[in-house]
């Protein structure tokens, strides 16, 4: 088997912020794995100042990971530290093993047959623009709503908040927060109270990582069920993982498999969650189609029940033509529609790597 990798720089169609920054491009490292007949693409995404990989040291590794292939393949422990490579190739070798197709998972999501719920996202910036992407998405049929927080005063983003609820019932609307880590342990139980008058269906990670006894006491006490994403970043031992549930308490799981070590680091997250009944659901971190076409055919598989966060896809100017496609608040896949990956080099099977 050989191995080669190319990076790519996304471009967005309009800046995209959070709490930790604004977004006006992204790079990914894709990673091609050629059996001779076929060649299997995979993702490698890392997100800036969030994944706990260092993005100028990203080639470097992945230069590596190509010429030991077979070692990392066989020992994928050894990427734990690395765990958008881990899922990178995780995505490759399914490809590899299926025709090199980007057909991961075959079901009745591939064939078309059936949609996945997905939320709107809706990204920070000045009043106005949030309130256009809200009406654009309760206008294209969305159901769940997630809006990105803290970026704003909080007095202005209730405010966005509460002209959803006062349209749409939560029996017609549910509403999902992020916080991305915004607000202190303290400015915080007195926000989740204010927020669960109206109806609130979860936030994402209210306070910075790392404080686990201060997350529990708002877990405790939070009348919003709370989610921990950023916080699960980084940790990636059964013990410490257990430990981390039984400590907070969460209500939910946010899982991102470029963040949480790809399929095996989000399926253990998984079966801990269900142990200590804790729900979950799945979300994308800004890959291409590709990763997101992978992470897509995944959650299907997994027979997730709720909005799953997939619906990055159309934030790229220069994103990969395919067949995923958002209809209304579901995301399909289009077996009748091509891929266009004329811009990665590795595609081609017959390329000498």
């Amino acid at each position: 088997m050989k191995a080669s990798f190319q990076k790519y720089t996304l471009i967005f169609k309009q800046a995209s912020g959070t709490s930790r920054g604004v977004y006006t491009t992204r790079d990914s490292w894709f990673i091609f794995l050629n059996d001779g007949t076929n060649t299997g693409i995979g993702e490698c995404a890392p997100l800036p100042d969030l994944s706990i990989e260092s993005l100028n040291r990203m080639s470097a590794r992945l230069l590596l990971v190509c010429e030991q292939i077979g070692y990392f393949i066989s020992s994928p422990e050894e990427l734990n530290a690395w765990p958008s490579i881990k899922f990178g190739i995780e995505m490759a070798l399914l490809d590899l093993r299926n025709g090199g197709k980007q057909e991961l998972f075959p079901s009745p999501f591939t064939r078309g047959e059936q949609g996945l719920p997905i939320n709107g996202l809706i990204w920070m910036g000045t009043p106005e623009f949030m309130k256009q992407q809200i009406r654009a998405k309760l206008d294209a049929g969305f159901r769940c709503i997630k809006m990105k927080i803290g970026a704003l005063d909080f007095e202005t983003e209730l405010e966005l908040l509460k002209a959803i609820r006062c349209e749409f019932s939560p029996e017609e609307i549910t509403l999902r927060v992020d916080a991305n880590c915004a607000y202190s342990f303290q400015t915080a139980l007195e926000n989740l109270k204010r927020l669960s008058d109206l109806q609130i269906h979860s936030i994402e990670q209210p306070i910075q990582t790392g404080r686990w006894n201060e997350m529990a006491e708002l877990c405790r006490q939070s009348p919003v069920p709370i989610g921990l994403d950023e916080e699960l970043i980084g940790i990636s031992s059964g013990k410490e993982m257990q430990k981390l549930l039984e400590t907070i308490r969460p209500a939910f799981l946010i899982l991102k498999p470029s963040l949480h070590g790809g399929f095996s680091g989000c399926g253990k997250w998984i079966e801990l969650a269900e142990k200590n009944r804790t729900g979950w659901w799945i979300t994308s971190a800004l890959e291409s189609n590709i990763g997101l076409n992978a992470i897509a055919q995944w959650t299907f598989h997994l027979n997730a029940k709720n909005e799953q966060g997939l619906g990055t896809g159309q934030l790229f100017t220069n994103n990969f033509d395919s067949p995923l496609e958002i209809a209304g608040d579901q995301l399909w896949f289009r077996p009748e529609k091509s891929w266009n990956l004329q811009n990665l080099q590795g595609s081609n099977p017959d390329d000498d790597f």
